[in-house]
């Protein structure tokens, strides 16, 4: 852990800062970097609530449901910013799911700073409203959707998040395990095993490995998993 951490290009882009303007040195005075290895806790104190930006890697947001049961809230990928709050109902912890780097910042001393300027502000509100928007398509598929449904919607949502592509197919390295899949989602770990297969008999799924997923026809997975954008 480390205070006066040079502000990133993809920091400063996520946030609307250009670097050479002085709010960005402000910004690296309060700002703490933790680089944690794959399967690691990132050490946050989070007595009181603070902003994580991920400049590397992949996470997991994991919470404590009750006695030793837990729950993937969501996953967050380089270029991400979270917020996880020192005073909420449940317990939480971040966790690499790669070699991770993260920008950690006081949530109160964040938004200080970047009181006078509204396109930081705006651009933490985006983001801010895109992870509400997350969240509600992730209740709405934990309760009323089929384990089918639900992995498509995964794939689906994920594909528009990692944007690459290979021959006109999306491509995805995916960074979390089947398991973790099904901890979010809700299932067993043989039930997303066996909805990558059926997926892929359908033609909507191709995999190569354990991690790379290829999906030619995005249009029918989020068919498929019930998005009202593509009915």
């Amino acid at each position: 852990m480390a205070s006066n951490v040079v502000m990133d290009e993809l920091l400063c882009d996520a946030i609307n800062c250009p670097p050479e303007t002085g709010l960005c040195q402000k910004f690296e005075q309060i700002a703490q970097i933790h680089n944690i290895a794959r399967g690691q806790d990132a050490p946050l104190d989070i007595t009181r609530p603070v902003l994580v930006f991920v400049s590397q890697g992949a996470t997991k947001l994991v919470g404590r449901a009750s006695g030793q049961r837990d729950q993937i809230v969501a996953f967050h990928l380089a270029g991400d910013i979270l917020s996880v709050a020192g005073d909420a109902l449940h317990s939480y912890r971040l966790t690499a799911l790669s070699d991770s780097r993260l920008i950690v910042f006081d949530e109160e001393e964040f938004l200080e700073c970047a009181a006078a300027e509204p396109a930081i502000l705006r651009a933490l509100i985006e983001r801010i409203e895109t992870a509400l928007h997350r969240s509600r398509g992730k209740a709405i598929s934990l309760g009323r959707k089929s384990a089918q449904e639900r992995v498509a919607g995964f794939l689906y949502i994920l594909s528009k998040r990692m944007k690459s592509s290979t021959n006109g197919k999306c491509v995805l390295d995916l960074p979390m395990s089947r398991r973790d899949i099904g901890d979010s989602l809700g299932l067993t770990i043989e039930t997303v095993s066996r909805q990558f297969s059926e997926l892929k008999a359908a033609g909507l799924l191709e995999t190569c490995g354990r991690s790379r997923v290829l999906l030619p026809d995005i249009g029918g997975l989020a068919r498929l998993a019930g998005h009202s954008n593509f009915s």
